[in-house]
């Protein structure tokens, strides 16, 4: 944080950004893709079914087909829909760039290291957003930056917040890292989780259901916001939300607190009504002595 960008009396506790592994979601996502491109490569080229795959068509309704499968169930455990449609666009991408550059007789070659090399821009990618992170944590507020493309910023206050929510994942308490979430007065920092169902076909309300797959039924609150707003992933995890949960204390108004900030607000009311009525006698007194000057200054000038 620059100088010009600090408040008064403001101090930085902690500049803080998001652990290497705290991105591991979608870092698992690059993973598999290495681990299906070496098992796919493995499948058509040096097991022993890889006579069944001499034609290219059907190397590439195999790895297409994985890729999706993966995608879907991916998507229905996180409801992120994002992953089924970030596979897909891989597929189509894949499938497209073999036709256009006539590899397409080169499959059994091509679509393993096309995967590998996909994987591998995407770790590359992810790793330029955790860079992006940047969290600066001061005596009087949090602030939140990151983006790659867009610089998004996210200013709070400690008095703003209402709750706290922390979470560490299984890697997190082997590391020590995990993500803490300021919620603010106004709900800043909740999300709504949809539940999917199995099975059933439920039109005409509100919330239709088709197959149960594609809607939800019910919402649940939950803390949950974009990392660039949330201090995710962060290191010292216990450290640093004893800090943030100290400075929020700390400016919290206790009912005792609360009563003389009110008694001092009567007391400077009065003290400003009694300056004005206080005003107000002495041009009370000021006025009839004006006006016996002026009749003694009439007399002298008679005589």
């Amino acid at each position: 944080m620059d100088q010009e960008d600090m408040l008064e009396r403001e101090n930085i506790e902690k500049i803080l950004s998001p652990h290497p592994l705290s991105f591991m979601g979608l870092q698992s996502l690059c993973i598999f893709l290495i681990v299906w491109g070496l098992l796919v490569g493995w499948l058509v080229n040096f097991s022993e079914y890889s006579n069944l795959f001499e034609n290219s068509l059907v190397i590439i309704a195999l790895w297409s087909l994985g890729l999706l499968i993966v995608g879907i169930i991916a998507s229905i455990l996180t409801i992120l829909w994002r992953i089924f449609f970030l596979y897909l666009a891989i597929v189509i991408s894949g499938v497209g760039l073999g036709y256009w550059l006539g590899w397409i007789e080169y499959a059994t070659i091509f679509y393993p290291m096309y995967t590998v090399v996909i994987s591998i821009v995407g770790f590359l990618l992810v790793e330029c957003f955790r860079r992006s992170h940047k969290y600066i944590i001061t005596n009087q507020r949090i602030v939140f930056k990151g983006g790659i493309i867009t610089k998004e910023e996210r200013t709070l206050r400690y008095d703003k917040i209402t709750d706290i929510n922390s979470k560490q994942g299984i890697i997190g308490q082997i590391f020590s890292f995990g993500t803490i979430i300021p919620i603010s007065q106004s709900g800043f920092g909740l999300g709504s989780d949809s539940s999917f169902a199995a099975g059933g076909v439920a039109l005409g309300e509100k919330k239709g259901k088709l197959l149960g797959i594609f809607g939800g039924g019910k919402e649940v609150q939950t803390p949950r916001t974009r990392s660039y707003y949330e201090l995710h992933g962060v290191y010292p995890y216990k450290e640093v939300k004893m800090i943030v949960e100290n400075l929020v204390q700390g400016s919290v108004i206790t009912p005792y607190q609360q009563e003389q900030v009110k008694f001092q607000e009567q007391q400077v009311d009065l003290q400003k009504e009694m300056r004005d009525l206080l005003k107000k006698q002495q041009s009370q007194i000021k006025k009839p002595m004006n006006e016996s000057e002026e009749v003694i200054e009439g007399e002298n000038e008679m005589m």
